[in-house]
């Protein structure tokens, strides 16, 4: 039998489109409720959601649905819909944004023929007015996209926030109630009690983290193996050299679970059951395997938008915790977690997970804490290369020669000359290193930042390790002392030294990889600040060294 080549299985592939059928999904959302609210982080899907919906109360279902779950069961009537997007309208000028909001309320006005109602430059009183006029039998469809847009742009500018946030607050007590809307959908990053949105009495719904609706927006694990079987395929024959077809069930398990690793385990599920992947990062990575015939775990993400301009607001004003943020799980009081107000006052670990660095682990419970912690590979990479920005002075490359990690492939000098380039980049007045944990805390969020596979503080039967770094091949073991005095630097480093021999840190599920174990100690008075004494403890061959 003649073996087909990869690339003749590939002709036509990028011709194809593919619709991930979420209107099951959909269908109990409109049927369930009226008026509803979700959150969701940046490139999830939400626009796209909102679109859906739009489609189908304005057009039907006839084309456009065919072959999906709904086709056959959509029996509501045709609506006219108002589609707001808040990305649309200025975030620096009050008045710019509402002369913005305010022309799409006329000419949605005009094109339905509802005339005679009086004009207004308040979005809030002109809407109301609207409505006031419509013929009684008439319902509309009113969508409204990214409606914190405004706020998060003013998360470091209170009186402009402010300013903001009561017109807003206006515009959403204006449709309070409103039996002219059949349908409303809100939806945006962040949850808020200081608008009117989510205020007493609101008769909008917030399905954030409504277990029934926690999987409409991203991908579920069987959703991609069923939407995307022939991208999985494609991918396992471009790393084994074989025909698509001769891919086998196991190894399909088995791209997926690297996926997993690096792009799936966020939660939006008060039971803490479902978990999705992300879209963005999904789609990223699969059509990366079509275009550049390779599998590459990249950071789609975070590289599609750069930091996000809420975080880089709040960091102007705001420190993070950085020794909080290392951690895997983080506890958040359960009224900071279901009712935070402003903005400019929001807890900095549930601003975090809204906007998609921190994930839910753990159900919501009233009575106890909520637990947050970081969802994957690729969101802790983005993270850390957040906290990096703050931390660092400058970039300090983690390569070699030729893109090779040092930490990978270096001596025990290479990686010492290395630490101390990123000690020396430190912003000391903002980060000063004033003891072990913060030391390690800032070594820590440069290997993050950097996608190093670190396992912080790592658990053995006899202690745990300062820093462990997984590569394929090979286990780097830091364990750090600090000192201020140069006349401690041999005893600490003994110390160092003793405690990696008798806790044997890093030989815990170790494999073929080769262990590099490393003492050193870092001197932090003012004229030093770098490690001054280091030492390799254990040999590649498994040796101890004396």
């Amino acid at each position: 039998m003649k073996r087909i080549s990869v690339s003749e299985n590939i002709e036509n592939f990028g011709d194809r489109y593919i619709y991930v059928d979420k209107t099951e999904y959909i269908y109990n959302l409109i049927n369930n409720h009226e008026r509803v609210f979700f959150s969701r982080p940046r490139r999830f899907g939400k626009s796209l959601t909102l679109n859906t919906i739009g489609t189908l109360f304005e057009k039907g279902v006839e084309p456009f649905f065919k072959g999906t779950w709904i086709y056959d069961k959509w029996d509501q009537d045709i609506y006219h819909v108002l589609h707001l997007s808040f990305l649309e309208y200025s975030a620096t000028d009050l008045d710019a944004f509402k002369k913005s909001l305010c022309q799409p309320l006329r000419d949605f006005a005009r094109l339905n023929k509802i005339t005679d109602y009086t004009d207004d430059n308040e979005p809030g009183n002109l809407i109301r007015n609207i409505f006031t006029v419509m013929p009684d039998q008439m319902q509309i469809v009113l969508l409204i996209d990214e409606y914190d847009r405004q706020l998060t742009a003013n998360i470091n500018n209170p009186e402009l926030y402010e300013e903001f946030r009561i017109c807003i607050r206006d515009f959403y007590g204006a449709i309070k109630g409103k039996k002219a809307i059949r349908f409303l959908a809100v939806t945006g990053v962040t949850r808020l009690k200081d608008v009117s949105i989510f205020s007493v009495g609101s008769d909008i719904k917030d399905l954030s983290y409504n277990s029934a609706y926690s999987k409409l927006i991203g991908f579920t694990r069987d959703e991609i193996k069923h939407f995307y079987l022939d991208y999985l395929k494609l991918g396992v024959a471009f790393e084994k050299n074989k025909a698509p077809e001769s891919v086998t069930d196991s190894e399909i398990e088995n791209i997926i679970d690297r996926m997993a690793d690096h792009y799936d385990s966020y939660c939006f599920d008060e039971f803490n059951n479902n978990k999705v992947f992300s879209t963005y990062s999904v789609n990223g990575f699969l059509q990366d395997i079509y275009e550049k015939r390779t599998v590459r775990f990249g950071d789609y993400w975070y590289d599609v938008g750069g930091l996000p301009s809420i975080l880089m607001n709040y960091m102007k004003s705001h420190d993070l915790n950085i020794e909080k943020l290392l951690t895997s799980e983080i506890s958040i009081p359960y009224n900071d977690f279901m009712n935070p107000t402003s903005l400019i006052e929001i807890n900095e670990s549930v601003l975090m997970c809204q906007t998609g660095y921190l994930t839910l682990k753990s159900e919501i419970d009233r009575n106890e804490d909520v637990i947050l912690g970081a969802a994957n590979r690729e969101v802790r990479s983005a993270l850390f290369s957040l906290l990096s920005l703050s931390v660092f002075e400058k970039n300090v490359s983690p390569y070699a020669n030729g893109k090779r990690y040092v930490l990978e492939h270096g001596t025990t000098e290479d990686i010492i000359t290395l630490f101390n380039s990123v000690l020396a980049a430190l912003s000391y007045d903002k980060y000063p290193v004033n003891d072990e944990s913060v030391l390690r805390a800032l070594l820590q969020v440069y290997l993050l930042g950097k996608d190093h596979d670190v396992r912080v503080e790592q658990h053995n039967s006899k202690g745990r390790s300062d820093i462990l770094v997984n590569f394929p091949k090979r286990r780097v073991v830091i364990e750090l002392k600090y000192t201020t005095e140069e006349s401690e630097e041999q005893k600490k480093l003994e110390e160092a030294e003793n405690q990696i021999i008798e806790k044997g840190y890093g030989l815990e599920n170790l494999g073929d990889r080769e262990l590099l174990q490393i003492a050193c100690v870092f001197n932090g008075a003012k004229s030093k600040r770098q490690i001054t004494a280091y030492k390799p403890v254990f040999s590649q061959k498994g040796s101890y060294r004396s």
